[in-house]
């Protein structure tokens, strides 16, 4: 049954097939689209159009990784023979540190988790097709390579889509390739494999936006198959390398450990050398070894990482391992791309100087009426010319 439908050509071809190519590639139809029953077989055989997490920490895996963290270990240890010698209060107080550390740094590394749910509100609860014929609104997740979505001003493109039709037709893409203008798109094959995915003003992808126009696309790839789709994997992709500041604790961990070891060993030989009882020896070489750990190390860096990764938070900076706030102190170059990552692809309204009035409105707000209030301290309304500007502009 699956044999019917072709394997698809490789991504980068798609735009440089004539529509019939493409259509004839995929064994779909201009004007009739697919049928029914072929829809549901492509469903079975290349899944729904959806976002899937994949690779993802689920909370136990994340809590584990802050209780297996090498000074974390020998806290614990401390903390149990701690408890083994009758000291109640220090093993409670260890724990409590050890409890605060890994719930501070849980807490965060779940938040960033959940960066995920932001490209799956990219993702079209319906989209219009055209299925036997005639148009059908369906669900988003049930579009198949091979489908015929009809697009206009307004929609968010439910999956990378080849175009086939193009009227007057405009496309923001600025969260996929950085593009501040919506991107005049034809139907035309182009030239060239390797070219940019803004080059490629034959495609549409999914999560970008209709500007302006109407046309028609047909699928060519689904789910996480479609460039915002790789981004997706990309994000979710694990990464074991730890950063210098877990390195770093790691040494330190490891040498305390050594030491304390060392000590105890070196307090149990001299004691025995005294001739003082092999319980007593014990005892005493064990404490020594327990006082060598630095409890409220791991708490009190923990505690400065998570006041760093709020700090960031605030200015729209997520933080997805707390041990990375420490690693960007030391970054002194980012490269970056700007509109749609960096900007948010939005003209916003600084300075009003008009008829020798100047107003430097405040950067925390979009609200050009709120920030003349707030702005230098006066109420801006008293400015005759600001406030006839504003009038033009209908923003009072």
């Amino acid at each position: 049954m699956n044999e019917r439908i072709p394997p698809a050509p490789p991504k980068q071809a798609w735009h440089t097939q004539t529509v019939e190519a493409a259509t004839a590639a995929l064994q779909s139809n201009l004007t009739q689209g697919l049928s029914s029953d072929e829809a549901a077989m492509r469903l079975e055989t290349y899944g729904r159009n959806a976002l899937k997490e994949q690779g993802g920490r689920s909370p136990w895996q994340i809590l584990w990784e802050q209780l297996t963290a090498t000074m974390v270990i020998i806290l614990i240890v401390a903390a149990v023979v701690s408890a083994f010698l009758g000291k109640w209060l220090e093993a409670s107080a260890i724990l409590a540190i050890v409890l605060l550390f890994a719930l501070l740094g849980f807490f965060q590394e779940w938040r960033a988790e959940q960066a995920m749910q932001a490209l799956k509100q990219l993702a079209v609860p319906n989209v219009r097709v055209r299925r036997n014929g005639r148009i059908q609104e369906i669900a988003a997740p049930e579009l198949v390579p091979g489908d015929m979505v009809v697009l206009e001003a307004g929609n968010l493109v439910p999956a990378d889509l080849r175009l086939v039709e193009a009227f007057n037709l405009r496309i923001q893409e600025a969260a996929l390739t950085g593009e501040a203008e919506a991107i005049e798109k034809v139907t035309e094959p182009l030239t060239g494999e390797d070219l940019p995915l803004g080059d490629r003003r034959n495609f549409a992808y999914m999560g970008s936006t209709i500007a302006y126009g109407r046309g028609t696309g047909m699928v060519v790839a689904t789910g996480m198959q479609t460039e915002l789709g790789n981004i997706a994997g990309l994000l979710q992709r694990e990464s074991n390398e730890q950063t210098p500041l877990q390195k770093r604790l790691d040494q330190v961990g490891k040498v305390l450990a050594l030491a304390g070891i060392g000590t105890a060993v070196l307090v149990a030989i001299f004691g025995l050398w005294r001739g003082q009882p092999l319980v007593d020896v014990f005892l005493t070489g064990v404490s020594v070894a327990v006082a060598v750990v630095p409890e409220g190390l791991p708490a009190v860096v923990t505690i400065t990482l998570a006041l760093g990764a709020r700090r960031m938070l605030a200015r729209n900076a997520l933080i997805r391992r707390l041990p990375a706030v420490e690693t960007l102190g030391s970054v002194t170059v980012i490269c970056s791309d700007k509109t749609g990552t960096l900007t948010e692809n939005r003209m916003t309204v600084t300075v009003l100087d008009v008829a020798g009035h100047r107003l430097d409105l405040n950067e925390e707000t979009n609200d050009v009426g709120q920030a003349l209030y707030q702005a230098n301290g006066r109420n801006a309304t008293a400015e005759p010319a600001i406030r006839l500007l504003l009038l033009g502009g209908g923003t009072l």
